[in-house]
């Protein structure tokens, strides 16, 4: 059900002006090729790549405006930086990575 709400929606207004560790709403937006439109605090930078998954705004008139020009994203490029970033099989590659790193950098002390 919230798939076939999500992928419905004009947008995911993620109105949030406290430091949201990851905020997993938008994620999902995102997997359903719905753009995001959200104010710039925790790890809404990091998440929505500003004009192309979504909008991140500084204030309600910036939201407002950013409403109108959420037909100018392509739904399909929203969930293919979905499947590029936050997938599962991107995330587990994502966290080999990570740990490699750590193991070569132990290795080497």
């Amino acid at each position: 059900e919230k798939t076939t709400f999500l992928s419905g929606a004009l947008a995911l207004l993620f109105p949030i002006d406290w430091p949201e560790p990851f905020g997993l709403v938008m994620i999902e937006a995102m997997a359903c090729g719905t753009p995001v439109i959200a104010f710039p605090s925790g790890s809404v930078p990091e998440v929505i790549e500003d004009g192309v998954t979504g909008f991140v705004v500084r204030n309600e008139a910036e939201a407002v405006a950013a409403v109108h020009k959420v037909s100018q994203l392509s739904a399909m490029r929203i969930r293919e930086q979905f499947q590029k970033r936050f997938s599962a099989h991107q995330m587990a590659e994502n966290y080999v990575h990570a740990y490699q790193s750590l193991i070569d950098r132990s290795s080497s002390c």
